[in-house]
């Protein structure tokens, strides 16, 4: 016991270690602490990337530095409509912000994307912020913040940009790749599950938070009116299970009309149905990485599914099949390290393809199978709001085991997680505090409240 709290004590001081400070008032963390390499954009704070100090600090009591987060990166929000159509759209945030220091002042520049690898524009960072912002109402037991009128324009404005009004029948977002966590060329563009789960915790984020006024009527009825469309829409197409995969193996093909099955028109052809069908379990399932005209990505996207048990869109059914499917197939999806960020990697034209040979992205390695601790927290949440504790306590005995170890690693590589992954900084900030997040839910489930829609 005493070496455990020890290495809590030391987690927890590292991470406050890493915490930004703007006029000397906390503000976010730094991405990671890695003395042995160039900091490059690691010194800044990721708005998905804060989500789990935040949740940590809010439990410690540290409220401070999540309202001044939550405040200074809503400055940062584009609020007005830019006359040259050429600047990103009103609401959004930026990934990340640094406290830049010149001539004796202080100001915060935010990255929107145009300084970022391949100059990919966050959609989710606007997700993750009212993610923040719940959680902060549900830890300080007070709407009073979230009432202010700059944050219930925040909120419309977020709300605004992913309900506008598009070349699109579907009641999903469409967004480009590398839009999300998965922040490097994947295949992912279209309507990618983390995404879409994302959306649906915002949405509901959204009825919870903005006042029932003249102001916001518009917008309050826009999100009733998109909530069920886009909860049926995911449950019905999105879940794949052995008895929907038999369904779309018999699809029949170029059906027209309101009556037809399959609404996609989905090959049989393109679905790896032989190494499905041996890797879905008889009560396992989960929901498909991505879903268009012809496309069914098949592959389990570990953020997506466990967002779609905390965001409340899987049915009770789902949670369960999920939760078994991750007990089944324990080595491909947790392995050493828990958790494998999407299954299974890309692999030679397609990886060719697909990620346009990007070396980072290597079979399991990175984003194309490789294995994040940060998603431990998630695991564990997921695990306990579907009342399988065993799978929480399992996965975080794993961690234990190797991250304060090996200090903290960003990610690991390998079909197992065995290897450190191979440019994997150390010192990273949301895998201290996801570990510290997981154990946290662990031994007091009743914080999952503030998560859990």
């Amino acid at each position: 016991m005493g070496t455990e709290n020890s290495l809590l004590n030391k987690a927890w001081e590292t991470l406050e270690n890493t915490i930004i400070y703007y006029y000397d008032n906390p503000v976010g963390t730094v991405a990671a602490s890695d003395p042995s390499v160039e900091s490059l954009n690691y010194d800044q704070c990721f708005i998905r990337d804060f989500v789990s100090s935040a949740l940590v600090f809010l439990i410690k009591g540290k409220t401070d530095i999540v309202r001044n987060f939550l405040q200074q990166t809503l400055k940062l929000q584009i609020k007005e409509r830019q006359l040259d159509f050429l600047e990103v759209g009103r609401g959004l945030m930026p990934a990340s912000f640094k406290v830049v220091h010149e001539k004796g002042e202080e100001y915060l520049i935010g990255d929107f994307g145009d300084r970022a690898i391949g100059r990919v524009t966050p959609v989710d960072s606007c997700l993750w912020w009212l993610f923040v912002l719940r959680a902060y109402v549900k830890a300080t037991g007070q709407s009073s913040l979230a009432h202010q009128p700059d944050f219930q324009k925040g909120i419309r404005l977020i709300m605004e940009l992913c309900l506008v009004a598009r070349f699109d029948m579907y009641p999903t977002i469409l967004v480009p790749d590398g839009a999300c966590m998965i922040d490097r060329r994947m295949g992912i563009d279209g309507h990618p599950l983390e995404i879409q789960t994302l959306f649906y915790y915002a949405l509901r984020t959204a009825k919870e938070l903005l006042l029932p006024n003249q102001e916001n009527a518009y917008i309050n009825q826009a999100v009733e009116k998109r909530l069920k469309p886009l909860a049926n829409h995911l449950q019905q197409h999105y879940w794949l299970d052995l008895d929907r995969l038999t369904e779309i193996y018999r699809y029949k093909g170029e059906e027209y009309g309101e009556s037809a099955l399959n609404q996609f028109n989905i090959y049989s052809d393109s679905i790896p149905y032989d190494a499905l069908s041996r890797w879905l379990t008889e009560t396992g399932g989960y929901f498909a990485g991505n879903l268009g005209p012809s496309q069914l990505d098949c592959r389990f996207f570990s953020l997506g599914n466990l967002m779609a048990v905390l965001s409340g869109l899987t049915t009770e059914k789902q949670a369960q099949e999920l939760m078994n499917l991750i007990e089944d197939r324990w080595e491909d999806l947790i392995g050493t390290m828990p958790m494998k960020i999407c299954f299974p990697a890309l692999k030679g034209r397609d990886w060719e393809m697909l990620t346009g040979c990007d070396p980072k992205n290597r079979p399991w390695s990175y984003h194309n199978g490789g294995n994040w601790p940060v998603l431990l927290w998630m695991l564990t949440a997921a695990a306990l709001q579907s009342d399988r504790p065993n799978i929480a306590s399992q996965a975080i005995d794993i961690a234990a085991k190797r991250l304060p170890a090996e200090e903290w690693p960003e990610y690991y590589d390998g079909k197992n997680g065995r290897l450190l992954g191979k440019e994997a900084r150390k010192y990273q900030t949301w895998t201290i505090a996801g570990f510290l997040l997981a154990i946290e839910l662990q031994e007091n489930p009743q914080y999952l409240s503030w998560i859990i829609c």
